[in-house]
């Protein structure tokens, strides 16, 4: 397929990825909720830079749908008014959906980008399904992978709705996560078939079986990843996000599962590594691989021992959405192999 359709694939999945990027920056920051609405931020599409764009004041002109903080509580406009000396509660309706009333202009910057990535994303996006639907006839798998990830994408744009109005609950936070990986997935799929360059590799079934256990045990290790990181959202609204000190007081047994369960996560991928090697299986995607199952552990040891430094958090979700992409690649390429 000598076009520019694999290139718009593999943008797709970058762009996916920024995404992953920006989350994990919202998380790391504690900027989920800043901006209290969506898709709009504070009833504006470009966000307020200060506090006093926020709060009631007199005489000035507000449009529909903005959003104000008076006296700690949120009030969405009814319609375009002019406030007068003393504040009109008939004017206002209570902003029901959550009773998060703070400013941060950092955090609602830094949520407002993330938006944008996804807003980009989305255009990315519609390339890729016109694209797919003009190579439909050169693979029927081509369209159907390509408006499958489009369609969860949008999937995604409403998850992210509901992850503000809900006040950042963490099972939806965790659904929001896991759908973008079988995004990664879908996408990857489609990359495989679409890309002209298809080396084949040798057959080892000790190899092929190894694959088989790493992938289910990163999939266990990303459920088990998902709760312990349920536990520290609700220490985060317990103790607050600047008392990060308390984020793992006390953990459950699913956060020592999923730290001692690295165990068999690192033999097995090392075991991988060394057939590969000896074997000359010409995985080259292996080695990847052992490196970012390296990066997740230290920046695992990082949040744990030492308080969850700045940065820790978005490099292990990074890194472990990107382990995601890598093994399910892989496997990929094992499918396609010749007997050893």
């Amino acid at each position: 397929m000598k076009n520019r359709f694999p290139k718009i694939v593999q943008i797709a999945i970058i762009s996916v990825y920024l995404i992953f990027l920006a989350g994990s920056v919202v998380r790391m920051t504690g900027s989920g909720m800043g901006c209290p609405d969506w898709p709009k931020c504070f009833g504006y599409y470009i966000p307020p830079t200060s506090e006093e764009q926020i709060t009631w004041q007199p005489n000035t002109n507000y449009k529909k749908g903005i959003i104000i903080i008076k006296d700690e509580v949120l009030f969405v406009a009814e319609k375009d008014i002019q406030t007068a000396t003393d504040f009109n509660i008939n004017n206002w309706v209570n902003y029901t959906k959550h009773d998060y009333a703070k400013f941060n202009k950092y955090h609602t910057w830094t949520e407002y980008i993330n938006r944008l990535a996804s807003v980009l994303s989305g255009f990315v996006f519609l390339f890729l399904i016109y694209s797919a639907f003009k190579n439909r006839k050169k693979d029927k798998r081509i369209t159907w992978l390509a408006f499958c990830a489009f369609f969860l994408m949008l999937f995604e744009a409403w998850l992210g709705k509901t992850v503000v109005d809900t006040n950042l609950t963490p099972a939806i936070i965790t659904i929001h996560m896991v759908v973008g990986l079988i995004i990664i997935a879908l996408l990857l799929k489609l990359n495989f078939i679409v890309t002209d360059k298809r080396t084949t590799f040798k057959y080892n079934s000790v190899f092929n079986k190894l694959l088989i256990v790493s992938v289910i045990f990163s999939l266990i290790q990303i459920a088990m990843g998902t709760q312990v990181r349920q536990f520290i959202d609700e220490q985060v609204k317990l103790y607050g996000f600047e008392n990060k000190n308390y984020s793992l007081m006390n953990p459950s047994f699913k956060f020592y599962f999923h730290r001692s369960f690295t165990i068999a996560i690192v033999l097995v991928n090392f075991g991988m590594l060394y057939l590969n090697q000896i074997k000359n299986l010409g995985y080259k995607l292996v080695n990847w691989i052992v490196a970012l199952i390296f990066i997740e552990v230290i920046s695992g040891i990082l949040m744990y021992y030492a308080e969850i430094p700045f940065g820790t958090q978005a490099v292990h979700l990074l890194a472990g959405a990107i382990l995601f992409g890598l093994q399910f690649y892989l496997w990929l390429q094992s499918r396609k192999t010749i007997n050893n």
